[in-house]
């Protein structure tokens, strides 16, 4: 067996969020100790999944 270093690719995208929400967001990523980024992605992953269970219903 081989062992395969993989690379996840990504992409930037500029999007545009209320001023507020930013600064909620950033909060609480500063309080988690993760970059602001990682937790959009997070949120956007948790969100898309609960959206597909509950089409399934």
């Amino acid at each position: 067996m081989k062992f395969i270093i993989k690379k996840p690719t990504s992409s930037n995208r500029t999007i545009r969020m209320p001023d507020d929400l930013i600064e909620t967001l950033g909060t609480l990523a500063n309080e988690q100790g993760i970059s602001f980024n990682q937790l959009v992605i997070q949120c956007c992953e948790f969100a898309l999944e609960h959206l597909q269970d509950s089409d399934k219903k």
